[in-house]
C-alpha cells in the first residue's frame, strides 16, 4: 500500500465531497484574514500616504522602521498579543485570547506594515507623476496623497491583495494567540502542522491544496490587475 497516493486519494475525496470540517476550517481562515486585511488597510493606507508626503524630524528612520517591520517574524506578533490580552496583561479584561477577535487582531498587527510600505510607493510614484498639479489646485499634501490613493484604486487592491496573501498563509501567530482549537479557532495553516504532526495526512493534503490553490487565485488577480492597470508594484515580490 503507497501511503503517499493512498493520501492523496483521500484529499481529493474530502475536496471533491465538500467535507464538513474542511469546509469549516476554509471559511474560519478567510474570514479571520479578510478582517485582518480590512482593519490594516485602515491603518495601513493612512501611514503609507502619510510617510510618503510628510516631511517631519525623524521621517527617514520611520521610514527605515516601517521598512524593518516588514521582516517581523510572525511568532513575535503572536507572542506580544498574547501577552496583551492574557489575564495577568493589561487587556486581558477584554477575555477574547483564543477567540478569532484574537486572531484578527494578531494578523492585522502582522499586515499594517505591508500595506503601509506598498501604500507609500504607490503613493510616491503618483505624486512624482500628478502631485505639481494638485499642489498648484491648492491641496495640501496630505490631500494629494489621499486624492492619489483614489487615483490609483487598482494599485490599492493589489496592496490589499498582497496583504491578505500574507496573512492567510501566516501560521505562528494565530497559532499562538487563537489556541488552535478545534471548531473554534483552526485555520488552515495551523490545521495543515497539527494533522502533520498526528499522522492524519489526508485532512493535511487536502488542506494544503485548497491554501495553495487561494494563493494561487490571489496571485492570479494580482497579475491581472497589474497588466490591465499598468502598475508598477509587483505582488509576488511582496509577498516573498
Amino acid at each position: 500500500m503507497n501511503t503517499v497516493s493512498d493520501s492523496l486519494q483521500l484529499a481529493a475525496q474530502l475536496i471533491l465531497g465538500l467535507d464538513a470540517a474542511l469546509l469549516h476550517i476554509v471559511g474560519l481562515s478567510l474570514q479571520v484574514s479578510g478582517l485582518a486585511c480590512a482593519v490594516g488597510a485602515v491603518f495601513g493606507l493612512l501611514l503609507g500616504a502619510w510617510l510618503a508626503v510628510a516631511r517631519v524630524p525623524g521621517h527617514a528612520v520611520l521610514v527605515w522602521a516601517l521598512n524593518t517591520l516588514l521582516a517581523l517574524p510572525s511568532v513575535v506578533v503572536g507572542l506580544a498579543v498574547y501577552l496583551l490580552l492574557s489575564r495577568a496583561g493589561p487587556l486581558g479584561h477584554w477575555g477574547i485570547l483564543f477567540t478569532p477577535t484574537a486572531m484578527v487582531i494578531a494578523q492585522s498587527i502582522l499586515v499594517v506594515p505591508l500595506i503601509a510600505a506598498l501604500a507609500r510607493r504607490l503613493v510616491l510614484e503618483a505624486m512624482a507623476q500628478g502631485g505639481d498639479q494638485l499642489r498648484s489646485l491648492g491641496a495640501t499634501p496630505l490631500q494629494a496623497a489621499g486624492l492619489m490613493l483614489l487615483h490609483t484604486r487598482v494599485g490599492v487592491l493589489t496592496v490589499l491583495l498582497t496583504a491578505f496573501g500574507r496573512a492567510i498563509a501566516e501560521v505562528g501567530a494565530v497559532m499562538i494567540v487563537g489556541g488552535n482549537i478545534d471548531g473554534v479557532t483552526r485555520v488552515m495553516t495551523t490545521a495543515i502542522a497539527l494533522e502533520t504532526s498526528k499522522g492524519d495526512l489526508p485532512l493535511a493534503l487536502a488542506l494544503g491544496v485548497v491554501l495553495l490553490a487561494v494563493v494561487g487565485v490571489v496571485n492570479l488577480v494580482i497579475g491581472a490587475l497589474q497588466w490591465r492597470g499598468g502598475t508598477a508594484l509587483r505582488g509576488p515580490e511582496a509577498l516573498a
